[in-house]
């Protein structure tokens, strides 16, 4: 038998309705003079990146997932760190961590494509738990996901006994669970400082814990932590730019070392650096971050000169048109949460998005 609680504002059932999706065949993937037509609104978006001889091998899975998702009733969610001709050419909705997860909350759609990594995929199915959540593939993981458990956060709850936990979103369900609210990238310092308490866990990044308590008075105890492609970046590559990019911008995530976000002229979070680099316009700018989030904003940006520092994320670079197109065609890869981990991670990412709200 079947029950529900309301956890938040949202009715949270533990067995879902089970949707059938009609059987779909296979596009032809042509590039034919209809695809060139219908895409070339994309393309126009990404013709500074992408060559055009290479235009017509994406173009057709463009089209053919457009397409889909209409008959789908499905909306695709992307991350800033994917490639170019996904970002452009087939979501729906963009943007950081944050962002993702307050829009998958809102969404009306059937089917809710998560292009990112798992942990997204994860929030979104917490989130909506009546909806088919596709993540197009399930090897795309999360460094910083990887790092912490459930056991482990009940460890430090036993060895920091009345210590609010904090977890980034870049976790699992399991580990959302056993913590006492979300936090992103672009909200931890005001989620630390929300609780009103002298001494805050903020797991699992040791990075962003270090970067936060620089901003306050609370302190911030952590776990060792850290994101693949954040923690690369240092201090003194920064000062080496600095030298042989006169003027340059310095825009750093919080996922880095400290002594970057030091060199920085802004830190913030992918949506936060964005919205810096249209504000300022700065000549050129080095985003220190994953690189193909410079790739898709350089279109908002004219003018910007963009210097790269191309460290790729291995997971979000899993994620693929073909891979979106075969998970919306087949309906698999569907991404399911036991629903009693569901309904309690809920309340912690539901607590954070209401802060913001």
């Amino acid at each position: 038998m079947s029950s529900s609680a309301h956890v938040g504002t949202t009715a949270y059932t533990d067995t879902p309705l089970k949707r059938t999706f009609p059987t779909v065949a296979m596009p032809a993937l042509a590039y034919t003079p209809l695809v060139a037509e219908e895409t070339a609104a994309a393309y126009e978006k990404v013709r500074h990146i992408i060559p055009a001889i290479e235009w017509p091998a994406y173009a057709p899975y463009v089209k053919a997932i457009n397409d889909l998702k209409k008959e789908r009733n499905a909306v695709i969610l992307a991350h800033n760190y994917m490639t170019p001709e996904i970002y452009h050419g087939v979501a729906d909705i963009v943007g950081d961590s944050l962002q993702l997860a307050k829009e998958a909350a809102r969404s009306t759609a059937d089917v809710i494509v998560q292009c990112g990594v798992h942990f997204m995929a994860e929030t979104s199915k917490i989130l909506n738990p009546d909806k088919t959540i596709l993540m197009p593939d399930m090897g795309a993981g999360c460094s910083l996901a990887e790092s912490i458990t459930a056991a482990d956060v009940r460890g430090l709850r036993e060895k920091h006994p009345g210590v609010p936990i904090v977890t980034y979103v870049n976790t699992s369900a399991e580990v959302k669970a056993e913590c006492d609210i979300c936090c992103t990238s672009s909200n931890a310092l005001q989620i630390v400082e929300s609780l009103g308490a002298p001494r805050v866990l903020l797991i699992p990044d040791k990075y962003l814990a270090a970067n936060v308590a620089l901003h306050t008075d609370v302190e911030i105890l952590t776990w060792e932590g850290a994101c693949v492609v954040h923690q690369r970046f240092t201090g003194a590559e920064m000062r080496e730019y600095r030298e042989s990019v006169p003027g340059v911008k310095i825009v750093a995530h919080p996922e880095c070392p400290t002594d970057v976000t030091e060199e920085a002229d802004y830190t913030g979070s992918t949506s936060g650096m964005i919205t810096w680099v249209k504000q300022n316009k700065p000549e050129k700018v080095l985003l220190v971050t994953e690189c193909s989030m410079a790739d898709n904003i350089a279109v908002e940006t004219p003018g910007v000169d963009y210097v790269r520092p191309c460290n790729l994320c291995p997971y979000m670079k899993m994620i693929t048109l073909p891979k979106i197109l075969e998970s919306l065609l087949h309906m698999r890869d569907e991404v399911v949460v036991d629903p009693v981990v569901a309904q309690r991670a809920r309340t912690a990412v539901e607590r954070m998005i209401n802060l913001q709200s």
